[in-house]
Formats: C-alpha cells, sequence, structure tokens
C-alpha cells in the first residue's frame, strides 16, 4: 500500500483524533450520568438512614414509656394485694370489694402495657433493620462515586493527551463504579467495611 503525501496523513490523524476525542467525551457523559444516578441513591440511603434511625429512636422510647407504665401498674397491683391479704379480714366488705376491683383493673392494665409494647418493640426493630440495611449501602454508594469521578478525570485527560491507555483505564475505574452503585441498590454483595 502506498504511503499517503504528508497532509493527507495529518488529516486522517487529526480525523482519527477527532473521533477518538467524540467517543471518549460521550462516554464520559455516560460516567456523569452513572455518577448523578450513584449521588442520588447515596443521598437517599443516608437520608433513610438517618430517618430510621430517629424513629427507631422515637419507638424504643414510645416503648419504654410502654413498659414504665405496665411497672406501675404491676406495682400498684401487688401493693393492693399485700393490704389486702394484711387488713382484709378487718375491712369493711364495701371497701374489700373495692379495692379487689381496683386490683384487677391494675393487673388488667399492666396486661395491656405489657401486650401493646410488643408491637412497638417489633416495629423499632423492623427500624433498625431498615437503618442498617441502609447503613450497608452507603459506603458502595461512597466509593461508586469516587470511581466515577476519577473515571471522568481520566477520561478528561485522556482527551487532552489523545492517550487510549488512558481511557482504558477511566472505564476500568467507570465499571468498578457502575457496579458498586448497582450494588448500592441491590446489595448483591456485602462489602467488609
Amino acid at each position: 500500500m502506498a504511503e499517503l503525501p504528508e497532509p493527507l496523513q495529518n488529516a486522517a490523524e487529526e480525523g482519527a483524533d477527532k473521533a477518538f476525542s467524540r467517543r471518549v467525551a460521550l462516554m464520559t457523559a455516560v460516567y456523569a450520568v452513572i455518577l448523578a444516578i450513584t449521588s442520588l441513591g447515596g443521598n437517599n440511603a443516608t437520608k433513610e438512614m438517618l430517618l430510621s434511625q430517629q424513629q427507631a429512636s422515637d419507638q424504643w422510647n414510645f416503648y419504654q414509656a410502654k413498659v414504665i407504665r405496665e411497672h406501675q401498674y404491676r406495682a400498684l397491683a401487688l401493693r393492693l394485694e399485700a393490704d389486702l391479704l394484711e387488713r382484709g379480714p378487718s375491712m369493711r366488705p364495701e371497701a374489700r370489694a373495692k379495692l379487689e376491683e381496683l386490683r384487677k383493673k391494675f393487673a388488667e392494665e399492666e396486661k395491656r402495657y405489657s401486650s401493646e409494647k410488643k408491637d412497638i418493640e417489633k416495629d423499632a426493630r423492623r427500624l433498625e433493620h431498615e437503618r442498617d440495611r441502609n447503613r450497608e449501602r452507603d459506603p458502595n454508594f461512597d466509593f461508586s462515586e469516587a470511581l466515577l469521578q476519577i473515571a471522568i478525570v481520566l477520561a478528561s485527560v485522556s482527551i487532552l493527551s489523545t492517550s487510549r491507555a488512558l481511557f482504558a483505564i477511566s472505564t476500568v475505574f467507570a465499571l468498578g463504579g457502575a457496579l458498586l452503585g448497582l450494588n448500592g441498590y441491590l446489595l448483591l454483595v456485602h462489602l467488609p467495611l
């Protein structure tokens, strides 16, 4: 094959460089879109983690209030039971009946608070699980964002230097970032952090 004259050869190289630059610029835009999606996932995971933690804390406070009330009613019922044992024979029948009625009411209230706190505990544990899941998702998004930002910088530098090797490296970083971002959404692999 005959060699091209120098001006034609330069034009062919410039055309190839422009095609390379356009390809890399397009891929850089794709990296930026993936980065935006990953950033959105990371922000949402953080917000959901904090919200779940706050809601779980509220539920545990509510649970603790129910436990305190349960114990108060238990203590009142036990106190009335002791009074009935101690003073029962010497009490008037209507006073004794009233104390018996109060003791039963306090025992019922104790049972009610005991059963109510179980549902609250279940809800608090569910919220803690949600918090933990979002806490596990978050580092995936953080590492994904870092890798995608590095990929964008390397791709930009590869355009300036017309370096296909730098573009290949940026593609590896972008692929790693995309996989971590996807893992942030799906949690297929648990990061050992």
